[in-house]
């Protein structure tokens, strides 16, 4: 698969999970499917009895097990995946250990994810495939052919994104969704901003890795003591010269431990204030100190700076319309095109666009005749939103698929004008919101860690 194509896919939900699956390539997904409790022997010759054989457990995981045979899988394809990114593998039981603690944390979500009634059907897993394809320009059959030359197996994808999806749901039931973001935080935030575009004239965007040394709940100061000393060594380490991805392997208990705890390009709003306050006195190669936060001890590491152009007060804004036709259990994609198409031909031969927009569309807009009023950057999903910026005022688009199904968009207006103080506010909520959800998920995994009954069987050979 093609990088991009892969960073496509690892983007196609909200912050997606910084557990588990994004730490594997695609393909790793057969590894993870739920263990027999037996397999059979090799057979010696046809037709007899054979006797099956049990496989060896290395881990626990409440009711669930975890074999050797799962790990190992999982272990050869972290280790493509780190030679493909040229890090340096670490020792073998340090791997081997690190990987089975990414499989604990991730079999723990999912079985929580299952308890609570998250359940992703096919015509969501259906629906996240054509956005990953759309995303990289093919059509479904390109995609699938794309698949096929990269060695990645249709199912085990399928298999790989409704996990993904899931896990995506439980976060948002289980920590987005309970953060909350008050009227002196975002006060705050907007006084920092005007602050920092006063003196600068750009902002900075890190491209930042990092190691996490997790700290459980009710250690002992002497527990507490090894694990600051866990992180001064992995920061020592890499103040000696060692590469910072091998010391991340090798130490992290991050999500992106296996990844070489890339967290990639952050601005500094997008991240922890404890972080920021390190960041801006480093410079790009430099390891900080440990720092300390709820979740455990932090080494980062600075990778790049960039500079990046303030957001203007004057933002281009659309006044649009549209008709949605959805795909669903009942109308399927070729049909929803058809709809859409029909609809599109009566316009052009004449049809009023609000008559049709109040008899057809499927969504909540239909009543106003389709619309949306004026749109800022960002408002819509991006396939929505690229065909929007495109049309000229008063044209009307083809098809345009999004992943909620087929529109017809047509531009009405457009202006340049200032954020509105609402709007302002409005934006800078959902950056505080993030910012505070980041934090609050490290909490939520170590605590879910906590109370997972684990029971370790690695060490028995």
């Amino acid at each position: 698969m093609t990088s991009s194509m892969q960073t496509h896919w690892r983007g196609l939900l909200p912050r997606t999970i910084a557990v588990g699956l994004l730490l594997i390539a695609m393909a790793a997904s057969a590894a993870d499917q739920p263990a027999p409790a037996v397999r059979p022997a090799a057979s010696p010759s046809a037709g007899a009895a054979q006797p099956r054989l049990l496989e060896r457990i290395v881990a626990v995981v409440n009711k669930e097990v975890i074999t050797l045979g799962q790990l190992n899988e999982r272990i050869d394809v972290v280790s493509r995946q780190l030679r493909q990114q040229r890090v340096q593998l670490p020792p073998a039981d340090v791997l081997e250990r690190q990987v089975l603690e990414r499989m604990i944390t991730e079999r723990a979500q999912l079985q929580l994810a299952e308890d609570n009634g998250i359940r992703i059907d096919d015509l969501q897993v259906d629906r996240a495939i054509d956005r990953i394809a759309d995303q990289n320009r093919l059509s479904l059959a390109e995609f699938r052919a794309a698949l096929d030359r990269d060695g990645i197996v249709y199912d085990r994808l399928r298999a790989d994104l409704r996990k993904e999806i899931a896990l995506t749901r439980l976060r948002e039931r289980e920590v987005d969704g309970r953060v909350q973001v008050t009227e002196s935080e975002i006060d705050n935030f907007l006084d920092e901003e005007k602050a920092r575009t006063a003196a600068n004239a750009q902002n900075v965007e890190y491209r930042v890795s990092h190691v996490l040394v997790r700290v459980p709940e009710g250690v002992s100061s002497e527990q507490l003591e090894q694990l600051r000393d866990k992180a001064s060594q992995a920061m020592r380490r890499a103040r000696s010269g060692v590469e910072f991805s091998e010391v991340a392997v090798a130490s992290s208990d991050a999500a992106d431990a296996l990844q070489g705890g890339a967290m990639g390009w952050r601005q500094g709003d997008r991240l922890p204030e404890l972080f920021v306050a390190a960041l801006v006195r480093m410079k790009p190669g430099e390891t900080s100190d440990v720092l300390r936060s709820p979740a455990g001890f932090h080494v980062l590491h600075l990778d790049e700076t960039r500079g990046v152009d303030v957001r203007t007060e004057d933002v281009d804004q659309i006044r649009a319309r549209h008709i949605l036709i959805r795909t669903n259990e009942i109308v399927s994609d070729s049909e929803s095109r058809r709809r859409i198409q029909q609809l599109r031909d009566r316009i052009v031969e004449g049809a009023d666009f609000a008559e049709i927009a109040r008899l057809n569309s499927d969504d909540g807009s239909a009543p106003r005749g389709g619309e949306l009023g004026w749109l800022y950057p960002g408002d819509t999903v991006p396939e929505f939103e690229r065909a929007m910026g495109a049309l000229q005022v008063g044209a009307l688009s083809e098809a345009v698929r999004s992943p909620f199904g087929w529109h017809l968009i047509q531009v009405l207006e457009r202006r340049r004008g200032d954020l509105s103080s609402e709007r302002k506010r409005g934006e800078a909520r959902r950056v505080v919101h993030d910012r505070k959800a980041e934090e609050a998920f490290d909490l939520w995994l170590r605590e879910l860690r906590d109370r997972t009954y684990l029971e370790y069987r690695l060490e028995e050979r």
